[in-house]
């Protein structure tokens, strides 16, 4: 199995890099839940200009993508994608993330729209290299 996988290593650390990114933004949209001393279990304000507001969006849009980006790269590894694209969309996706966060946290509508986009196409690229290489 590693050998299978071994042409895909930069794809992989993706998916952790992933994990360690939303961890990022899950202690930091506690950290600012507590430090607004923002009642456990109600719903966040929605109000944009909001600081929580939008640590809170953040953490979702990642969860929102999570579950795909998981889905399209497996199916992507297994059915035998081309490596070189797999590993290079898939770190599109990762920074595209990064963006989205940075952009969102720091108010950039336009720029987090556009990553946002950058990172829809990559989720569509991954998907659509895996299925490029589906055995027929």
């Amino acid at each position: 199995m590693a050998e299978l996988l071994a042409p895909y290593h930069l794809s992989i650390l993706v998916l952790g890099l992933s994990g360690a990114l939303f961890l990022i933004q899950l202690a930091i949209v506690d950290i600012v839940a507590i430090k607004q001393k923002h009642p456990p279990g109600v719903a966040v304000t929605q109000d944009p200009d909001d600081w929580l507001f939008r640590c809170n969006r953040v953490f979702a849009n990642s969860n929102e993508t999570l579950g795909i980006f998981v889905l399209v790269i497996l199916f992507a590894m297994f059915s035998g994608a081309d490596p070189w694209w797999l590993n290079a969309i898939a770190l599109t996706y990762l920074v595209s993330r990064v963006g989205h966060m940075l952009c969102y946290y720091f108010g950039q509508k336009i720029l987090r729209s556009v990553a946002f986009g950058v990172c829809y196409l990559s989720l569509l690229g991954i998907f659509i290299i895996g299925l490029s290489a589906w055995p027929n």
